[in-house]
């Protein structure tokens, strides 16, 4: 009889287990991968500069000292630690689910039941220990352990470990991304206020030029060689160069203070070399495959990591219509006086259970949960392939600016040395009554605009180095 019962009890479990796992939802399956080009441009050359350590890729060890301080001190960067903390912590919450929770410990207590009730009854007529009835205030004192286990038998919090470990590398790569922006916002940041220093030099240059200048057309003007509108012009353009010195002044302060923040620390002085915009440039940069970026870009990797975590995520949601399996037990010594504790076997108390458990009423909330984790698993295969086409796309952008760069910066050269050679034209045409005052003053703007243009120029053949050796995700080794 017994026999049939525990027959009937394993076919029901057995029906329920396989009506359960036919109700669960499918997964939707994505496809990973994004196939990417071949190449940039025509080289299969595997070489890539995002292998490059940033120390040996700059060379200005101002610059270097500058990103050394901002990657031990920026708050963005000393954040992205506790973010990976909490993530380590998360991944060693979920792995503790795997194991038994074991608890000891102990209690004292004191019961008086009624005696007009079965245990009161039965107590009065039975003894506690031989010749001794059991009283009306009996204590209870006990020490031991309990346990409680979750059985994965379908792997749901294997899967919800493992997608803790994901979010954990996600955590790690996210730094990396902070530390590759910031190291180029640094340079960036750099470079812009020494231009700025060789545009205010320039300018400081100018107005020195200006104010002689104006001296000069001053006297032509009490020999009535020159109008007072000449001298009216030369005054206002040397005021409008006097203008652009202090805006630079401004831009500069500007500039240091925000690297001082990138730096952590309050407005300082930012150590730098006036001749660092002097410093060649590389002929080329090596981009290497596109099929580098999957293992070098910190966007990309981290979004690859945001996928296999969403993908466990899914499956431990999936795993939610299953049944589960809990253990639950305790050991330990008791009884209603001290001296009896360690007596044993009499002292000694156990239990086992078992529970086997599934969902039934509450599958609509548990459907719910198992679509939000689903279309968060398509959400970030859609983030991941975006990343991949986003930095292929930057690469191939700085590689196109890098080269018409180098183009504008010689055809702005040829225009400064020709603009040059016309000042000096017009300044002996203008002794000699040959060419009036207004088109001096026009070669001169010309001329000043084109330097400063020039400088800028340069600075931006930086930038471009910079951004190229992070679009290929340079900056975090």
């Amino acid at each position: 009889m017994k026999t049939n019962k525990i027959i009937s009890i394993i076919g029901f479990v057995a029906i329920y287990f396989m009506v359960a796992s036919c109700k669960a939802p499918a997964i939707t399956q994505v496809a990973d991968t994004k196939v990417l080009p071949s190449m940039y441009v025509k080289s299969k050359d595997t070489t890539n500069a995002a292998d490059m350590n940033w120390k040996d890729f700059f060379n200005d060890k101002n610059l270097i000292s500058l990103i050394d301080t901002a990657l031990h001190n920026n708050q963005d960067a000393l954040i992205t630690l506790q973010e990976i903390e909490i993530a380590k912590n998360n991944f060693k919450i979920k792995s503790s689910l795997l194991l038994p929770r074991v608890n000891a410990g102990g209690g004292l207590g004191l019961e008086k039941v009624g005696l007009y009730t079965s245990q009161g009854a039965g107590d009065a007529s039975a003894d506690i220990t031989p010749g001794n009835k059991v009283p009306d205030n009996l204590t209870n004192i006990n020490l031991g352990f309990q346990a409680s286990w979750e059985a994965d038998i379908w792997g749901k919090l294997q899967n919800t470990k493992k997608a803790a470990w994901s979010k954990y590398l996600s955590t790690v790569e996210g730094r990396n991304l902070v530390i590759t922006n910031l190291v180029a916002e640094v340079a960036d940041t750099y470079y812009e206020l020494i231009a700025y220093d060789n545009q205010l030099d320039l300018i400081r240059q100018n107005i020195a030029l200006q104010q002689k200048q104006l001296e000069i057309v001053k006297v032509q003007k009490q020999a009535a060689v020159v109008t007072e509108l000449a001298v009216k012009q030369f005054e206002a353009q040397l005021l409008n160069a006097q203008a652009v010195e202090f805006d630079l002044l401004q831009k500069i302060t500007e500039a240091e203070n925000k690297i001082n923040f990138l730096l952590g620390r309050y407005p300082q002085t930012i150590q730098r070399e006036f001749s660092a915009l002097n410093i060649p440039l590389p002929k080329q940069i090596n981009t290497g495959i596109p099929a580098q970026l999957l293992k070098n870009r910190p966007d990309i990797k981290q979004a690859e990591f945001e996928l296999e975590a969403a993908k466990f995520d899914v499956k431990a949601a999936q795993l939610e219509f299953y049944p589960s399996l809990s253990m639950n037990s305790g050991i330990g010594l008791q009884a209603f006086k001290s001296n009896y504790i360690l007596k044993t076997p009499q002292s000694l108390a156990y239990s086992l259970v078992g529970d086997l458990t599934g969902p039934i009423i509450n599958r609509t909330a548990i459907m719910a949960q198992f679509k939000t984790a689903n279309a968060l698993q398509i959400e970030a295969l859609y983030n991941y392939q975006k990343s991949i086409i986003n930095g292929f796309i930057e690469v191939s952008n700085e590689l196109s600016n890098v080269s018409n760069l180098q183009k504008m910066y010689q055809f702005k050269s040829q225009e400064s040395e020709t603009l040059n050679k016309a000042i000096y034209i017009a300044s002996d045409l203008f002794k000699s009554a040959r060419a009036n005052y207004l088109e001096v003053l026009m070669n001169q703007k010309d001329a000043l605009v084109t330097k400063l243009e020039l400088i800028e120029a340069k600075k931006r053949q930086f930038n471009a180095m910079i951004h190229i050796y992070k679009a290929l995700g340079g900056g975090w080794k």
